[in-house]
């Protein structure tokens, strides 16, 4: 579309027929999510639109919109943008680095005028991006196994070492977990898989006895023992099961929660957000939204399939993985199958920037969809 397309009557045809190709089910679903999730604000408050659901649910109608025109977006310009957004996002981090702002122990955000932001989100995009684009013009031989490999390596390694140097341990995980999906969804080698994987293992033990922060090593001997340090370091995932539990089958009722109501589980809001839900709405609750959850993620894995780009099929499962393991790592933090690791559920727990990070990545995706049939034009994907 040109400079002055929206007031061609020509441009403006092909607008609405861009529009019309939007997947407005996808939008609809999106729309339950966030809309429990405010429900839920308003519950844990309790019964007030402040702090929480009123912010949560305007945030959600402004990112709607710029979701919706990200999608009108032609898919070539996102490949265009692919290297310069992932360097932007990586010279932030160095920027973290040298001038980052601190809180809680932590130095995650820059500050910018009025402005502040982790720029750990603006790369989840980036990274998805750059890889989508790289392995565009990368030979199907190639993927599989060759020396181009250091290239996203790199591309992955980078980010995670700065982020994980924050420390942000959860982002970071994510960061490389969306890279290595990507990497194996362009067709890295099953055997280069395997090894990786026996590698990771074995440098489990020396990663946490020699990397990790004390605070984060505390956190997994927490999760392999919560009930050593009941009031201490494993009160938030012994009451996040107390929650669990309590709501049993249908839940304690709207509001009713004692857990969340009388302020015994932390972050009710925020990371354990699902806690709250699964006390008042019980099984039921969770599973319908889980269900939601899974709806989403189908969707958007056959709108990579019908792409007919490889950059268009890479990125939208790159934004895909990233949604589902934060949902994955979510729900398994707050059943205590894994470390406290400062994970939100997307859309339905309260987060500004975890949010607006979600729906670029959803405007990304509807534009595979709308662009579908669009040839991006290919070209060797390294750096170069």
């Amino acid at each position: 579309m040109t400079s002055g397309g929206l007031t061609r009557p020509g441009e403006r045809d092909r607008l609405i027929v861009k529009f019309a190709e939007i997947d407005w089910t996808f939008c609809l679903i999106l729309c339950l999510i966030a809309g429990a999730g405010g429900m839920m604000m308003f519950s844990a408050a309790p019964n007030s639109w402040e702090p929480w659901a009123a912010p949560h649910l305007i945030r959600f109608g402004v990112f709607f919109v710029m979701m919706i025109v990200l999608a009108m977006v032609d898919l070539r310009l996102w490949f265009t943008l692919a290297y310069p957004i992932y360097a932007v996002a990586l010279i932030l981090l160095v920027g973290v680095e040298l001038f980052g702002d601190s809180a809680k122990g932590a130095q995650r955000w820059l500050e910018v005028g009025p402005l502040r932001f982790q720029p750990s989100e603006i790369m989840k995009i980036g990274i998805v991006l750059a890889l989508a684009r790289f392995y565009h013009g990368v030979s199907a031989d190639s993927a599989r196994f060759s020396w181009w490999l250091l290239v996203p390596l790199f591309l992955i390694g980078a980010p995670t070492l700065l982020v994980a140097h924050q420390p942000d341990l959860g982002t970071a995980i994510l960061i490389a977990a969306t890279g290595l999906a990507i990497m194996i969804l362009a067709g890295l080698s099953w055997k280069v898989i395997a090894a990786g994987i026996v590698s990771v293992l074995v440098s489990i033990p020396p990663f946490i006895m020699f990397v990790l922060h004390d605070y984060q090593r505390k956190r997994v001997m927490t999760f392999l023992d919560p009930e050593s340090d009941p009031s201490g370091s494993g009160y938030h995932i012994l009451q996040s099961k107390i929650a669990l539990g309590a709501g049993g089958l249908l839940g304690k009722g709207y509001g009713l929660g004692s857990q969340s109501q009388l302020d015994f589980l932390p972050e009710k809001h925020t990371d354990f957000m699902f806690a709250t839900l699964a006390e008042e709405f019980g099984f039921a609750g969770c599973f319908s939204i889980l269900f939601l959850y899974g709806a989403i993620i189908f969707m958007a894995l056959r709108i990579a399939s019908i792409s007919h780009s490889h950059f268009g099929r890479l990125s939208t499962a790159g934004v895909t993985a990233t949604f589902a393991l934060y949902v994955l790592i979510n729900g398994a933090m707050v059943m205590g199958l894994a470390p406290v690791v400062g994970v939100p559920m997307p859309l339905l727990s309260y987060g500004g920037t975890v949010m607006l990070t979600v729906m670029v990545g959803f405007g990304l995706v509807q534009s595979v969809r709308v662009h579908r049939y669009s040839e991006v034009t290919s070209g060797r994907g390294a750096l170069m």
